[in-house]
């Protein structure tokens, strides 16, 4: 018996919108290094990797729909005319779909005035005619596809997620609707379709549809009949539509001729172009592919010597030494320490014992500054045992951090970057989340020791790339100190008064309470408000809001809060429903999640994460403190659980004042900009003069400033004149208008982003003041929503990052200065443009004074910095 080929023919246009919204709600945690967000792109493989698996298919071709314009739009131009503008998270992602696509050895095509639908028809049909048979599956998230089902052709629709499909033969079809794939078209013709704008015949839906069909079998057959059938409205509306059932009809049938240029041969599968594929994963940041892809070919470990020690003398420590220190635990703020390691080229120890950490010779060994990998993470580990390392000499994380963002910056990776040592990651050794372990001593001792192998190996490599690029100062004289001061301020801590939380979530949970009453009383009924299932069907069905302000979903009727900002003027409901969800977020994350994090000292002690962003600014977790909203009052309202650890002392918050904008005036060079800076005008008053042509700062109202605040860093961003034509509630022309004008007022502005665009495009990167690199591999992209993504990320980095930068100089100024003062004062957080600092009451007065003098003179640029402070007895009252 001959052996059938198999062909797998997927919708790729429907299934990338469906696994963008799969993932939709963790899309913030789907970021590659330079922020393009990879939900559908991750989606997206993983239903690929579902399919492959059990469908072993030996061709595959994904088709894609080639633009808004086909065939069909030229016979009725409302003809999908009603869909919502495609979100720019997902639109973004698809030149990435089909580079992942080609790295997977897989197919893909469009064709020009057909839809992926069309293709799809076309090759299947195709595959019918061939010598040796085709078993053909057909994927996609719209059940147009189902007319295509025949004896050899399965068509599968997804359900839920990325695995769950219902799967349509003629069989199925039958027993499931009692319709063959024909009649499937003659359904669609009667009914119409919405999310394509058929227009079908007047109130008949699937019910009635079903029923004509039964009864006559056709459409045709059901206008040949009409004369018999007995008056009525559904007889009156098919007689008036006739015409328009026809052409849905025509619009609802796949063309199975359409002129392709491909044939079968196009679509065979060979597998995986593995070097682009796991360029490709390292690129989107997708860690578990690239390993199990490393996986196909297993690399070689390396042997190395080492020896445990139990006592340690002189002899056991040289100058040139790297430390690691290792523990276990997703939170290290734990006095359990689990095993370290250290040494050189010529020899290397290790350990479990901590108890070896407190003997004289490792004591004198780590009072001076040592070479190591996660400075910060080390001195927080040590504190616990009460040992305190001074700085660091060398720090191998934040030094790969710098040479390039584009991947992690783990020892293995620095392994592969920088050595030719094949280094097992800490997943392949440990395990993770639920399947970490200890391994056996020797397995652990020996990770450690090839650790220690990697770090001697690379130092100079890394410090020769480092030199090359002009950032050997950005290490040594910004972040190394900067490690420094960001584990002092996290082994000090915060004091958060659990009982003001408390109380703060008891009267939290009284407006909730009162919300999900008034609720339900507006609904007429009470529901699961926080299912979008059940809200949907309340507000679309129940309350016949809108169905034009909202779009369906798999799961029913979408209520994004775009969705509900939209209705809120017109429902009084949907405006308690944003309540209850902010409320709600800030009951469940803050008020109630930060009481989690109060350790046995009272404090929260946030980590700071020093080598993750692209353009240099430090993020906080476990908890984040930077994500605390502060446009509701109630967000407000959490700082005041935030207060001195002395009745004695107060919080002093100071922050930089627009200081993104100063950075934009000094790098741009524009003369209007830094004449208003210098002139200490409002700046955004300013900009209200310049762009709306008002003469007096007196006749800027507040909505202009607003505007203008909008503009100016919508500018810093590149905002285009869409989203500010969202952001502000006018039109595109509008919005237009003003940004033209900015450029045409500012034309220093202007001309430094066509400037920073055109180095970019050249060198591949832009650079901060301080030469802090971010690379932009798109940059010269020909398709042009990535490659405006990366102009826009061109233009804003080095402003963004700047601005960090000079943060970051205040806080290692500041934290020497008040060393060298000999001061009780310390620095506590970080946030953003913020920091805050427990002062003691004798103090107030001179530390005020020499953190705005501090943070004021970190840098010289042409325009002045400013810092505005604030003092209190809680961080509310500070800031």
């Amino acid at each position: 018996m001959e052996n059938k080929n198999k062909l797998l023919l997927i919708d790729g246009s429907s299934v990338a919108f469906r696994a963008f919204f799969a993932l939709y709600n963790q899309i913030d945690r789907f970021k590659n290094a330079n922020g393009l967000h990879t939900n559908a792109i991750y989606g997206f493989h993983l239903m690929l990797d579902h399919l492959m698996e059990r469908v072993q298919p030996t061709h595959v071709l994904v088709a894609f729909d080639a633009g808004k314009t086909t065939f069909r739009t030229e016979m009725f131009s409302e003809y999908k005319a009603g869909r919502a503008k495609t979100p720019e998270e997902f639109r973004e992602q698809f030149p990435y779909i089909r580079e992942m696509l080609a790295a997977r050895g897989i197919a893909y095509y469009d064709l020009v005035n057909y839809e992926a639908d069309d293709i799809i028809g076309t090759l299947d049909k195709m595959a019918e005619r061939t010598d040796i048979p085709f078993d053909v599956t057909i994927v996609s998230g719209d059940k147009d596809l189902i007319q295509l089902t025949d004896d050899n052709t399965v068509v599968e629709i997804s359900k839920k997620g990325v695995a769950e499909f219902e799967e349509f033969t003629p069989a199925y079809l039958m027993e499931k609707m009692g319709l063959t794939p024909d009649q499937f078209i003659d359904l669609k013709a009667l009914m119409g379709d919405k999310s394509d704008n058929i227009p079908g015949v007047t109130k008949i839906g699937e019910k009635t549809g079903l029923k004509l069909l039964h009864e006559h079998g056709s459409l045709e057959a059901i206008y040949d009949n009409i004369d018999s059938m007995k008056a009525s409205k559904m007889k009156e509306n098919l007689i008036n539509d006739k015409e328009q059932a026809f052409l849905s009809k025509t619009l609802a049938t796949i063309n199975t001729q359409a002129p392709i240029t491909i044939g079968l041969d196009d679509t065979k599968f060979d597998g995986p172009v593995t070097d682009k594929l796991l360029a490709f994963y390292e690129e989107m940041g997708f860690t578990q592919f690239r390993n199990s892809l490393a996986g196909e070919a297993p690399k070689a470990s390396f042997e190395v010597s080492y020896e445990e020690v139990s006592q340690v003398t002189a002899e056991h420590f040289s100058s040139d030494d790297f430390f690691y220190f290792e523990v276990l635990r997703e939170n290290y703020h734990v006095e359990e320490m689990i095993a370290f390691a250290w040494g050189n080229s010529k020899a290397i120890y290790a350990s479990t014992d901590k108890e070896l950490l407190k003997q004289a010779p490792f004591q004198k060994a780590l009072s001076r500054a040592i070479n190591t990998y996660d400075f910060k993470r080390s001195k927080v580990l040590l504190s616990h045992l009460g040992i305190d390392l001074p700085t660091a000499a060398y720090d191998a994380r934040l030094a790969k951090y710098l040479l390039s963002t584009v991947e992690d910056n783990e020892l293995s990776t620095i392994a592969r970057l920088y050595t030719d040592l094949p280094l097992e990651t800490d997943e392949e050794v440990y395990g993770k989340g639920a399947k970490l372990a200890i391994p056996e001593k020797d397995v652990l001792l020996s990770h450690l020791a090839k650790k220690i192998q990697v770090l001697v190996q690379s130092k100079e490599v890394i410090l020769d790339k480092l030199a090359q690029q002009e950032q050997t100062a950005l290490l040594f004289d910004m972040e190394l100190p900067l490690a420094n001061v960001l584990a002092k301020m996290e082994i000090a801590g915060i004091t958060v008064k659990k009982e003001t939380l408390q109380d703060m979530e008891v009267t939290n949970q009284a407006v909730i309470d009162k919300l999900t009453q008034d609720i339900y009383d507006l609904a007429g009924q009470e529901f699961n408000i926080n299912s979008p299932k059940q809200l949907g069907t309340i507000l679309f069905e129940e309350m016949g809001l809108p169905l034009e302000m909202t779009k369906k979903t798999k799961t029913g009727y979408s209520t994004a809060v775009d969705v509900l900002e939209r209705l809120a003027p017109i429902a009084p409901i949907v405006a308690k429903i944003l309540d209850y969800r902010q409320i709600t977020k800030l009951q469940s994350t803050y008020i109630v999640g930060l009481q989690d994090y109060i350790l046995a000292d009272g404090k929260i002690h946030t980590r700071y994460v020093q080598d993750l962003t692209q353009t240099g600014r430090l993020s906080s977790v476990d908890p984040n403190l930077q994500n605390i909203p502060v446009r509701l009052e109630q967000g407000r309202l959490i700082r005041k659980a935030f207060v001195p650890s002395s009745e004695n002392a107060v919080l002093l918050s100071s922050d930089y004042s627009q200081i993104e904008l100063r950075v934009l005036a000094h790098i741009s060079g524009d003369e209007h900009l830094i004449t208003a800076f210098k002139e200490g005008a409002d700046i955004h008053t300013a900009t209200a003069m310049r762009v709306f042509g008002i003469e007096k700062p007196e006749d800027v109202t507040a909505n202009d400033r607003r505007n203008a605040k909008a503009v100016n860093f919508g500018i810093v961003y590149g905002i285009s004149d869409f989203g500010l034509s969202n952001n502000l509630g006018i039109t595109r022309k509008q919005a237009k208008n003003y940004i033209d004008t900015y450029f045409e007022r500012y034309p220093g502005i202007k001309n430094y982003m066509e400037s920073v665009v055109r180095e970019a495009r050249d060198k591949g990167y832009v650079e901060t003041l301080f030469k802090r690199r971010r690379e932009l591999p798109d940059i010269n992209s020909r398709n042009f929503n990535v490659r405006g993504f990366a102009e826009r990320t061109a233009i804003n980095s080095p402003i963004q990052g700047s601005a960090a930068d000079i943060l970051k100089i205040a806080m290692i100024n500041l934290d020497k200065a008040l060393e060298d003062g000999g001061y009780a004062t310390k620095m506590l957080l970080q946030v953003h443009d913020e920091i805050v600092l427990e002062v003691p009451n004798d103090e107030l007065t001179v530390i005020k004074q020499l953190v705005t003098d501090t943070m004021q003179a970190a840098v010289e640029l042409a325009v002045p910095l400013l810092a505005d402070e604030n003092d209190g007895k809680t961080w509310y009252e500070a800031k």
